[in-house]
């Protein structure tokens, strides 16, 4: 029976493709390609002799339909991106729907995908992690997607280049605050490099970085709520001792604490008597 195969190439280095992967490239009748010209590369250096068409972000809507007849008629196509799986911030997610819809059988194989990578060995959480992909290229739009990603405790995926992730960087520390971050670039190759620091220090440095080709940004969560929690009590208990330093009473001094942040006097006079002052 004829299939629609979703076949991941390697991001950097060639021995990364799986024996599968070879297999289903030799067995099929056509490969659709994000950019023929790289694919060849790709299959000469497999020795594979295959048709060859293009599918891109530009021409997938309407040539997801022919590629969907061709496997209807009794042909099996292979789909290639230029690197990585496709349908991840490549052509792919457009015809694997219309497939779907279409009841044509689909098989998508596992293999190299570079924000995996990126995200294992950051060295930040992996328990629970979101993949943004590439940001809006204007700032007041990349801003407005920031705004709705600063709240989340996850680790954050994004795709960036680098003449945009000066910019980008100034907006995540702008909207997102200061946190941990991995900038990972070159995955798989000789250079392959990964840079950490927090995003204050990365701006700082950024110039001296020289950093080229595309990047993945991998970014610490916000802090979960009970780490906010503590992080205001401190503050609070803090000023509260500082007042009462100043010569305010108890009392006082909660209430001042409780106008200032437009908490509950009892909640704040609690608080006071955590205080390291004996009161």
């Amino acid at each position: 029976m004829s299939k629609l195969y979703i076949c991941p190439t390697p991001i950097g280095n060639l021995e990364d493709i799986t024996l599968r992967t070879i297999r289903i490239l030799k067995e099929v009748d056509v490969v659709a390609a994000e950019d023929t010209r790289r694919t060849i590369k790709l299959m000469n250096h497999l020795e594979i002799k295959k048709p060859l068409i293009s599918l891109r972000e530009h021409n997938e809507d309407g040539k997801s339909e022919s590629i969907i007849s061709m496997v209807k008629e009794g042909k099996t196509v292979a789909l290639v991106s230029d690197a990585g799986m496709p349908g991840i911030s490549d052509p792919g997610e457009i015809l694997i729907r219309k497939a779907i819809e279409e009841e044509v059988e689909v098989i998508t194989l596992p293999g190299p995908s570079a924000f995996i990578v990126a995200l294992v060995n950051s060295g930040l959480s992996t328990s629970r992690f979101t993949f943004i992909g590439f940001l809006d290229r204007t700032s007041k739009n990349r801003v407005k997607e920031l705004e709705d990603l600063k709240n989340k405790t996850e680790t954050l995926i994004i795709y960036e280049s680098p003449h945009r992730i000066k910019n980008t960087l100034k907006d995540i520390y702008k909207i997102l605050g200061n946190r941990k971050i991995v900038l990972a670039r070159e995955l798989t190759k000789i250079h392959e490099e990964y840079i950490r620091m927090d995003i204050k220090d990365m701006l700082e440095n950024i110039d001296s970085l020289n950093i080229l080709g595309e990047m993945i940004i991998i970014l610490e969560g916000a802090a979960k709520k009970e780490e906010d929690e503590q992080i205001k009590e401190e503050v609070l208990i803090k000023e509260l001792y500082e007042l009462m330093e100043e010569g305010l009473s108890t009392k006082d001094a909660s209430k001042e604490i409780a106008k200032k942040y437009n908490l509950g006097k009892n909640q704040v006079y609690s608080l006071a008597l955590k205080s390291p002052r004996d009161i």
